[in-house]
């Protein structure tokens, strides 16, 4: 795919548009991360 870039308002719009997205997956991959740090089996129970 090539992008030609007319204007530098074209190109400030493509970037802000794959900053967005770039964001949007590492707070989801921080999320899986963190739910996986602080996840932890469920102590047995000693009765």
């Amino acid at each position: 795919m090539e992008q030609m870039f007319y204007t530098l308002h074209d190109f400030m719009v493509y970037s802000k548009g794959w900053a967005y997205t770039l964001m949007g997956a590492a707070l989801v991959f921080y999320l899986g991360y963190w739910l996986f740090l602080t996840g932890r089996d469920e102590a047995p129970r000693k009765y």
